[in-house]
């Protein structure tokens, strides 16, 4: 079914108008269908950065004009991620690198002996962070109601003493939606405490600190219509305050004084400056602030319904092609957001993808989307290697994803591509080159 664009019509993104070259001649425009590894930044974004910076100056110890305005800057920022967010009166907002950072940053402030329990289809971004605590991995639950038991029966098993879940908002392989309340309510029901991988559900869906129940949500500007660079950690200050700083320096530090002997005694500050040390990315916190503001004016219900109108479309169009399987946990009903995976029976993914891209220009994402438990899981299947180009292999897969920027036609060309690949094969010869198909020379 098409979209009233008049109603809803696709957010103005950079790079909407570039042509690329394809290998059977000429040049189309691009179709950006890789929304799940960095969406694309939004014109609005752009434009709010770039009315900055002649601005440009150093936060939170400059006393010239300049650095008085990006220091508000900075710390206004703070607060419209705070509200996007719907974060408590008393949580913190600390700005990072990117949610893999954010995490880490959580994991060094975990207090000692404290038990994590992760599901094994999180992003290794919640996966691996870990190393210092004892931790639980569990299996791949098959419907939401089979992942809130598989919590709560392990945490009913466990010893008194701090524990942390951390659990993805949407799956960055499936899209699949995974039931954060529930599993907050069964973590705090047995004195957990529960972090948010939102960095694949913040850009697609509301998400709301407080109504969610979650201590902690960490999310990357680049999958928010944002620059790269940027991320944030946000929730409950005190196992913040009392950790050690992320990085030891300036910024982080309030007060350093010489001891008689030699040493240095050290006076942390106890807000988000803590785990802020050294001179923070002012331009990418600021373009995080901005694509919150756009997207909360923009209505995160109109946005909302038209990502689920193409949503089914390019379920719809898949299923049509006998030869498509989408990988799925929870089933063709679970809610879900812009992300779809899927392999081609008779098809390396490698190759497929490189197809799509030479030939028709456009962009999407193969391999194990660095979540490579999950997709295993998925394939049935972790013993067989991919072949080579225009061989089949079930290791790796292809994934589609989309968002606020999709114009429909965009959606409509990689659903005739794939029908095309599938019933007349390349167009091109392709060859392995570090692993990877890539077109051969005429």
């Amino acid at each position: 079914m098409s979209v009233d664009q008049s109603v809803c019509a696709p957010l103005p993104v950079l790079g909407r108008d570039v042509l690329v070259p394809i290998v059977t001649g000429g040049e189309v425009t691009y179709a950006a269908l890789d929304y799940a590894a960095s969406a694309p930044a939004l014109q609005r974004v752009w434009d709010d950065v770039a009315a900055y910076a002649p601005y440009y100056g150093s936060v939170h110890r400059g006393a010239g004009y300049l650095s008085q305005l990006s220091t508000d800057l900075f710390e206004q920022s703070r607060v419209a991620v705070a509200e996007f967010l719907g974060c408590r009166a008393d949580d913190q907002v600390v700005f990072t690198r990117s949610t893999t950072d954010s995490l880490n940053l959580l994991a060094g402030a975990v207090p000692a002996g404290t038990k994590v329990y992760v599901f094994e289809t999180e992003h290794h971004a919640s996966l691996l962070p870990w190393r210092d605590a004892e931790v639980t991995y569990l299996s791949a639950p098959r419907s939401p109601g089979e992942a809130v038991a598989a919590l709560e029966a392990a945490l009913a098993g466990r010893e008194a003493g701090p524990a942390l879940v951390c659990v993805t908002g949407a799956s960055n392989v499936t899209g699949e939606i995974w039931p954060v309340r529930e599993l907050a309510a069964a973590a705090h029901a047995h004195g957990a405490r529960i972090v948010l991988d939102a960095a694949q559900l913040a850009p697609h869906h509301p998400v709301d600190v407080t109504e969610l129940d979650v201590d902690w949500v960490a999310f990357s500007g680049h999958k928010l219509y944002a620059p790269f660079g940027s991320g944030v950690l946000a929730g409950r200050a005190d196992w913040l305050r009392e950790a050690e700083p992320y990085l030891a320096g300036g910024g982080a530090s309030k007060k350093v004084a010489r001891r008689s002997d030699g040493g240095v005694d050290v006076e942390w500050h106890e807000t988000a400056a803590r785990h802020e040390a050294g001179s923070p990315n002012v331009i990418g916190v600021y373009s995080i602030a901005s694509a919150c503001r756009a997207l909360t004016e923009a209505g995160f219900d109109r946005l909302v319904e038209r990502e689920q109108e193409l949503v089914g479309r390019v379920r719809a169009g898949l299923a049509e092609v006998p030869e498509v399987k989408v990988l799925s946990l929870f089933g063709d009903d679970a809610p879900r957001v812009g992300v779809i995976s899927f392999v081609v029976r008779g098809w390396n993914s490698s190759h497929f993808a490189a197809a799509l891209s030479a030939e028709y220009g456009i962009g999407v994402r193969d391999g194990l989307f660095c979540a490579h438990p999950l997709v295993r899981t998925l394939l049935g299947d972790d013993r067989q290697e991919p072949g080579d180009c225009g061989g089949d292999a079930t290791l790796n897969a292809i994934r589609v994803s989309f968002g606020a920027g999709t114009p429909d036609e965009h959606v409509d060309r990689f659903l005739a591509a794939v029908a095309e690949l599938v019933r007349d094969g390349a167009k091109w010869n392709y060859r392995t080159e570090n692993g990877r198909c890539v077109p051969a020379e005429d």
